[in-house]
């Protein structure tokens, strides 16, 4: 098996990764991260999908290849910049909502309806407001995050943060979860209570 052998990757992947060389943005998430993403949200027809961290919507574009044309996506990033470019690129995009914003202050203020796959892809809803995201997970739904390995742009002290949020996770008894050694370091964790 060859996982570098990408064959579906969203049409506009190939532009993110330039414009992002472009203007020098040096937090992408991994393509693989993405694949996954794809291959989750798949499975979840007519689904409801949250990503915290938009950045410049490299994963969000492997999420909206992934859904059906009933299902729906917000996304957001606290940097305007980012979120601008981001709408340049699915300005066309019905089924998603794209918002600059605080994500803390955002899940701390939201009340709708809880999602089929929150990937927590910035400190909210990963680092900060855990309980709050983890609330929002639908019954069998998916709670994803990445960059679980140390990473070589991690400042002093991140690497237990890590290890803490990984000890907090394993404790939870309404979620199963799966930690990979793969990628940037993943972690899949499906709500069950």
């Amino acid at each position: 098996m060859d996982q570098t052998n990408i064959l579906d990757a969203p049409k506009v992947y190939s532009d993110l990764v330039s414009k992002s060389k472009e203007v020098g943005f040096t937090m992408p998430s991994d393509l693989y991260i993405g694949t996954l993403l794809k291959t989750l949200v798949a499975s979840k027809r007519g689904g409801s999908f949250l990503e915290l961290g938009t950045g410049m919507g490299l994963s969000l574009a492997w999420i909206l290849d992934g859904m059906d044309k009933d299902s729906c996506a917000i996304s957001l990033d606290n940097d305007g910049d980012l979120i601008d470019i981001a709408k340049e690129f699915f300005h066309k995009e019905a089924r998603l909502k794209l918002f600059c914003c605080d994500g803390e202050v955002w899940l701390k203020e939201y009340t709708g309806d809880g999602f089929d796959l929150i990937f927590a892809d910035a400190w909210p809803g990963k680092y900060s407001t855990l309980d709050k995201a983890l609330s929002m997970v639908n019954m069998g739904g998916y709670y994803v995050i990445d960059d679980m390995k140390k990473q070589p742009n991690w400042p002093d002290g991140h690497e237990e943060l890590a290890k803490s949020l990984v000890d907090i996770l394993e404790k939870r008894e309404d979620f199963v979860l799966t930690k990979m050694d793969w990628s940037t370091g993943v972690i899949v964790a499906v709500k069950i209570k």
